[in-house]
């Protein structure tokens, strides 16, 4: 990682920077991530990115008893995918719409017949009642602040600042 990408880091959680790329990949997880708000945001190239808010849970903490309910360190994130194409998804919300909670992210290699595309890689977002598929050349995914230890895998709108796509860790 780049020295100037964002190197908060918080001890407490186990936390060692606040900006991690698409290369940090097999070191992450996304399941029961909270997702507050989707960008598709134009460039000045000819491929768009794909902004996600989020809550990000950097580290799920086992009860001690005579507690008997994890507690989790979270903090608000911005998750950018760029190079964005091949954007399909689906909605499945029958009465009340739920949290659009992650269940993974998935990266898969592609057999793409287009020789300049065969290389990227397509990526599956899937959750509760959710799913997102796309291509996109990579991520970054930005911690906006330092984790906090909350009983519940999701911040409050004020905890966490409201919705936003800040791409700066913090520091």
């Amino acid at each position: 990682m780049d020295a100037d990408m964002g190197n908060g880091s918080h001890e407490e959680s186990g936390l060692s920077k606040s900006t991690w790329s698409d290369a940090d990949f097999d070191d992450m997880g996304w399941h029961d991530v909270t997702i507050h708000g989707l960008s598709v945001q134009p460039t000045d190239d000819i491929l768009p990115r794909l902004l996600l808010d989020l809550d990000y849970i950097v580290r799920w903490v086992h009860p001690v008893p005579p507690a008997k309910h994890f507690s989790f360190w979270v903090s608000p994130a911005t998750l950018v995918f760029d190079d964005v194409f091949d954007l399909e998804g689906d909605l499945d919300f029958k009465g009340l719409a739920p949290d659009l909670e992650v269940d993974g992210v998935h990266r898969l290699a592609t057999d793409d017949a287009r020789p300049n595309f065969a290389h990227i890689p397509l990526w599956h977002i899937e959750g509760n009642a959710f799913e997102l598929k796309f291509r996109a050349s990579g991520f970054h995914q930005y911690l906006r602040q330092p984790p906090r230890l909350v009983s519940r895998q999701v911040l409050s709108s004020t905890e966490r600042g409201g919705c936003a796509f800040t791409e700066q860790g913090f520091s």
